[in-house]
């Protein structure tokens, strides 16, 4: 498979393992109507480190994941902020990417491979990822994605409408065409996954027509009444004479036959009849009971849907507008297009987990909240967004007063009978940090070390036992965390042969693996006792 070489590349490829997991702090005061969160969450923070801290909880279970990265055209003002171990990333750290940027391809692939990593692992067996782009990087996300999710996984690439931007009429001469459309890049994490049939609502719905029989084109010479209908629009296949005959031809053959109800085998053989008498072939028009052509196709409020989304209008702008009162962010999607892209994904399903890791405006919880109104679901919306402070603007927080913001006056605006709750990233859980004395909470660090051990989500987070250090249950392993949130106390606590007696009690025949600052056991013990020590915080990041 070919794979797409860009500068950095071999540095950043694996830096995501690299990033430490870090806490999700709740921050009350920004929640809104939390006790009717349904698990919905605005993370406020560098969707990198935010990705990787979603792991343990949400590690395959996100069904759809909409991203609208920068397009990368040289006019957005972002900046390269992932701190890599390297001189040449630390060269780009911090600068604005401008158009005359020689390297902003390099930079943009470098800042989307570890983070579409860390997305697949998040993603569901039977989920999807849409990414917005436009031509700017089109081909080489292409490349890229092919690489992390597999070529087998690329689903297509959708084409919708944008709001175009008059390039051409301030010159005589021009470079090129106004864009008129961007497009969303689809992959699945599972090539075997198929989506469900999926229609797509017509505005004014579609008239009824004939596929063996009726064009789309527009010749009035070929437009008349046939079969008790003339439309305004389009045209038959033949002249008038001709269809005449051949409705007559038929009518004739239903006469010879003695029924309307006749088989393939039937109509050949009255064929071959007729050219064996005639020398000419008849024309035929295979008429239904009703009088119509077989194949004809009833009026209907939808068609199946292509990757040709036109009809959807960008009227993000608008949409932001009429919750704002004036213009806050530019090009902001269309809550319409997150709708179609969530229903597609979904299929029956109504309570599925969706993603957003560069939440911008908030379209995406915004459209979420409108399909739960609509049809009486349940899903449920995480969105990722940084403050994006700069030297300019100290403090700016585009998570807080826009994607909040957006959230919440929707839902007072149009009556969703929802809320969300608001998190910050806290500090990393890594052995320097732990030993600067930044503790986690117990739970917090039990999540974590949960998914560290065994690779799966903690399901049973409310079986937490922090007075007997009982972490979860894997299998036939149980896991323990000997932890408390206070560098003195941590500092005293061990493995010891009363806590190793106690565990054994509580967990007969089963392994037992203990998470702890130290240990007083010899291996002999822990090996006759199906015990198996962890040290903390130095063996603690090893994922096993």
């Amino acid at each position: 498979m070919p794979t797409l070489q860009f500068k950095g590349k071999n540095i950043i490829w694996n830096h995501h393992l690299s990033v430490p997991f870090h806490t999700l702090d709740e921050v009350p005061e920004l929640h809104y109507k939390p006790e009717n969160s349904g698990g919905n969450m605005i993370i406020e923070g560098d969707n990198l480190i935010a990705l990787k801290a979603l792991l343990p909880q949400f590690a395959g279970k996100i069904k759809c994941i909409y991203i609208d990265p920068p397009y990368n055209t040289g006019n957005e003002g972002w900046a390269y902020n992932d701190k890599v171990n390297s001189p040449l990333i630390s060269e780009w750290l911090g600068k604005i990417i401008a158009k005359d940027d020689l390297t902003r391809h390099d930079k943009w692939a470098c800042m989307m491979a570890p983070r579409l990593k860390l997305l697949r692992e998040l993603l569901s067996d039977n989920g999807a990822i849409f990414v917005s782009l436009d031509d700017n990087e089109l081909h080489h996300a292409r490349n890229i994605m092919d690489e992390i999710f597999g070529a087998d996984n690329f689903r297509n690439i959708v084409v919708t409408r944008r709001g175009i931007k008059s390039v051409q009429a301030q010159f005589e001469t021009v470079g090129r065409l106004n864009y008129g459309f961007e497009y969303v890049l689809i992959y699945t994490r599972n090539s075997s996954y198929k989506f469900k049939k999926f229609e797509i609502e017509l505005e004014n719905g579609k008239d009824g027509g004939w596929n063996n029989h009726w064009r789309g084109t527009d010749r009035k010479t070929m437009r008349y009444e046939l079969f008790g209908i003339k439309h305004e629009t389009g045209q038959w296949r033949w002249g008038e004479e001709r269809s005449l005959i051949a409705v007559e031809n038929y009518n004739e053959f239903i006469k010879e036959i003695g029924k309307e109800d006749f088989t393939q085998e039937e109509i050949d053989n009255y064929y071959k009849k007729q050219i064996e008498e005639t020398g000419e072939e008849l024309d035929f028009l295979r008429l239904s009971k009703n009088g119509k052509p077989e194949h004809y196709v009833a009026p209907s409020d939808s068609r199946l849907a292509s990757n040709h989304w036109s009809d959807l209008k960008p009227n993000g702008s608008s949409q932001l507008k009429a919750l704002f009162k004036k213009k806050v962010f530019e090009n902001p999607k269309s809550t319409d297009l997150i709708k179609r892209i969530i229903k597609f994904t979904e299929g029956d399903e109504k309570d599925i987990i969706v993603l957003d890791s560069f939440a911008g405006s908030g379209t995406t919880a915004h459209a979420i909240l409108d399909l739960n109104k609509e049809d009486g679901g349940n899903r449920q919306c995480i969105m990722v967004q940084m403050p994006e402070t700069n030297e300019g603007e100290p403090d700016k927080n585009i998570c807080k007063d826009i994607t909040r913001e957006r959230v919440k006056r929707a839902i007072d605006k149009y009556g969703y009978d929802a809320g969300f709750k608001y998190y910050r990233l806290g500090i990393p859980l890594d052995a320097e940090t732990m030993l600067e004395g930044q503790l986690p909470t117990y739970t917090q660090f039990a999540k974590y070390v949960y998914y560290l051990c065994t690779g799966e989500n903690l399901e049973a987070e409310d079986k937490i036992n922090e007075a007997d250090f009982y972490v979860g249950e894997y299998g036939k392993q149980a896991i323990y965390l000997v932890y408390k949130q206070d560098y003195e106390t941590l500092t005293r606590l061990a493995l010891n042969l009363t806590l190793a007696e106690k565990i054994k009690g509580q967990q007969p025949g089963k392994k037992r693996i203990v998470y702890a600052p130290s240990c007083f056991l010899d291996e002999e013990y822990l090996t006759d006792n199906q015990f198996e020590y962890v040290g903390i915080p130095y063996n603690l990041f090893q994922r096993r």
